[in-house]
């Protein structure tokens, strides 16, 4: 576990090291300063769906402790702060009037980032969606894509003179296939053809905010797009059945995202493996002129692998995707397709660690597009995290696990990937959706109590590879203060 295959690795002095998180999961203030509804305020609220019933309504309480959280960004030395806006702070009802209180939050979020020598890195959406747009029929909509637009247009009109790297959005594989396929996030609706819908609108919906980032910064604009990109791997790469189910699961997980964005297409087998659940008239003429912006930086979330093969229908289906258990699939039209368990280890998440796959997804990404510059926009692991008696958070795994992927980080730059950074998730441990607080992921430690603040050694090591640009023995944890 504490081994790794070029200790002492380096990385170029112009490689960004960074935090992310995202406004529901550590923000709270959600009946402040004028803030409207979000899906996940309902979701969260509503019995049985989220363990516990927890819900992000006081979370980390970042709101109120922005300067304590900014003093601990400035301490570990990050190069830069990846946060989203809360798009219901800043547009309560998402269309129509701006509340310039959340304006003014974050703009002194940005004000007070940059004095610290931080650079921001602002994602426009990161899942929640004003309750008020999913009432009107949310992301199957495509009235939300164009409020979408609109909303993009005013963050970067309010930001753009500060902030140049933009995100338009976080995972819309899980927005679309989670939200409105199994249910397990929110909104929580279970509809196959509305899922599909989604994947279109939130594409469609990238389209427009790009091009408000680019109408109103122009060259100065970074456009980024974070997707989180599924290595799925056959379980008999012999057998083409095995094969055709991987190909299948990059369909609906990668190429349905990446191919509208870069390319300006949707795959043909992904239209013709769906065409039983839906024609796909919602996609309009001009739509896909829309949509393929290109990027100046793609963002990559990686946190696990898939083993799949094709599915015989003489056994009780394996569904272990690592997506939360559910009546019904995110995998749409995918019924042919089985989830295997893989080897462990496992994170507290049960999804297996696996380096190997961050370094084959990357430099999968580096030989179908060359050129194209990327971005690792989320990466660690969440463990059974215990304060010891001396009063630290000796979490060795997490160590273990981000020292692992950076060097996996290093590989792919090895063989040509143009990797220009690394953002570690999370910055702090905060609401994880439906796993509400029983998931750890940060390298500080939120006590839910008192909200007090605790560096974990992963804290200080991480602090450590950002001083020096090489990736430090995983033993010296403990022992740095």
């Amino acid at each position: 576990m504490t081994t790794l295959p070029n200790p002492g690795r380096t990385f170029p002095a112009a490689f960004r090291w960074g935090a992310a998180t995202a406004s529901y999961q550590i923000e709270g203030a959600v009946d402040e300063d004028g803030r409207g509804r979000s899906i996940w305020d309902t979701f969260s609220a509503t019995p049985g769906r989220t363990l516990d019933g927890h819900t992000g309504a006081v979370a980390a309480d970042h709101y109120h402790r922005t300067a304590e959280d900014i003093a601990i960004m400035r301490g570990l030395g990050l190069d830069a702060y990846r946060f989203s806006l809360a798009w219901p702070r800043i547009q309560p009802t998402g269309a129509g009037a701006v509340n310039q209180a959340g304006l003014d939050f974050y703009s002194r979020l940005i004000d007070d980032l940059l004095a610290a020598g931080i650079d921001p890195v602002v994602t426009l959406y990161h899942w929640d969606l004003p309750q008020a747009l999913e009432d009107a029929g949310g992301w199957p909509s495509r009235e939300t894509a164009l409020r979408f637009g609109d909303y993009a247009r005013t963050a970067v009109e309010a930001f753009g003179d500060r902030v140049k790297v933009w995100t338009t959005l976080n995972e819309p594989w899980c927005t679309a296939y989670l939200g409105y396929g199994s249910g397990v996030h929110a909104p929580g609706r279970q509809e196959p053809a509305s899922a599909l819908a989604a994947v279109h609108h939130l594409n469609l919906a990238h389209g427009l905010g790009g091009a408000a980032v680019r109408d109103v910064l122009g060259e100065q604009a970074t456009l980024s797009l974070t997707l989180n990109l599924h290595v799925a791997r056959p379980d008999d790469p012999s057998k083409p059945e095995d094969v055709d189910a991987a190909r299948r699961i990059d369909a609906l997980a990668n190429r349905c995202f990446l191919e509208p964005v870069l390319d300006g297409r949707y795959p043909a087998d992904l239209l013709e493996d769906t065409a039983e659940v839906t024609d796909w008239s919602f996609v309009q003429d001009g739509d896909l002129e829309i949509t393929r912006t290109g990027l100046d930086v793609l963002g990559v979330n990686y946190y696990s692998t898939q083993r799949v093969r094709h599915y015989t229908a003489d056994h009780v289906r394996s569904m272990a995707d690592g997506h939360g258990a559910s009546a019904a699939t995110p995998w749409v039209a995918a019924e042919s397709v089985e989830f295997l368990e893989q080897p462990g280890p496992y994170t507290a998440m049960g999804w297996n660690i696996d380096p190997s796959g961050m370094t084959e997804l990357l430099t999968g990404l580096a030989q179908t597009y060359p050129g194209l510059p990327l971005m690792i926009t989320e990466n660690g692991a969440a463990f059974e995290d215990e304060v010891s008696a001396d009063g630290r958070i000796h979490d060795a795994e997490r160590v273990s696990y981000v020292a692992r992927h950076v060097d996996a980080v290093g590989q792919a730059m090895d063989a040509g990937a143009d990797v220009r950074g690394y953002f570690v998730w999370s910055l702090m441990d905060n609401f994880e959706w439906a796993y509400g607080y029983h998931r750890r992921f940060g390298i500080v430690r939120i006590d839910y109590e008192t909200l007090e603040r605790t560096w974990k050694d992963s804290a200080y090591w991480y602090r450590e590879l950002v001083r020096t640009h090489a990736l430090p023995p995983v033993e010296i944890a403990a022992d740095l203060t």
